[in-house]
């Protein structure tokens, strides 16, 4: 039998706990625990908290779902793949515990003024992910699909910071109003 990767143990189970629990809410002995690893394997593999809390961020924008696949999508028209990759996102979001909400926005709201390194990490995946929809809004305009009156990197700034706020919504209200009605303007008037 193959003996178990224990660092990745570590990092899935810490993407879990963060994810569910919080950043400070969570400590490296419920890691550990949680990872069914000995205390001392979190450094072998991890110098701190805040390092483990670096690559979790990095894990959660690489795997989230292979949602960005759907905005590359070839031979379907830019519109379509924005429309499907929200559809797909709020489906997502709704599949998810209401309570959960998203890594990003949650790092962001707990951390930034604690961690600078996290706030720039997170920072950053915010940044990678306007600039993926950016190109295809781009497309969109180009094509006419999508309206050219607002800058693609100002509508799709506009569609992450409006996404991170119906999820902030969710989360507290734990229903999924917020999550419908930003996907019934977005598509209704927006994306249409």
């Amino acid at each position: 039998m193959p003996k178990p990767n224990v660092r990745e143990q570590i990092l899935t189970t810490s993407l879990a706990l963060l994810h569910g629990r919080g950043y400070n809410a969570t400590s490296v002995q419920d890691i550990t625990e949680a990872a069914g690893v000995p205390k001392g394997s979190f450094y072998n593999h991890f110098d701190s908290k805040e390092a483990l809390g670096l690559e979790v961020v990095q894990r959660y924008t690489e795997h989230d779902a292979g949602l960005p696949a759907v905005l590359h999508e070839p031979g379907v028209a830019a519109l379509t793949r924005l429309q499907n990759y929200f559809k797909a996102l709020v489906d997502l979001g709704i599949g998810m515990a209401p309570d959960c909400g998203c890594l990003l926005g949650n790092f962001s709201a707990e951390l930034s003024g604690q961690s600078p390194v996290i706030r720039q990490r997170v920072n950053a995946a915010f940044d990678e992910w306007t600039a993926t929809l950016t190109e295809v809004v781009a497309q969109g305009q180009a094509d006419g699909s999508v309206s050219a009156e607002i800058p693609a990197v100002e509508l799709a700034a506009f569609m992450v910071n409006a996404w991170e706020g119906a999820v902030l919504r969710q989360k507290v209200s734990q229903q999924r109003a917020a999550l419908d009605i930003f996907l019934n303007v977005l598509l209704g008037k927006i994306l249409n």
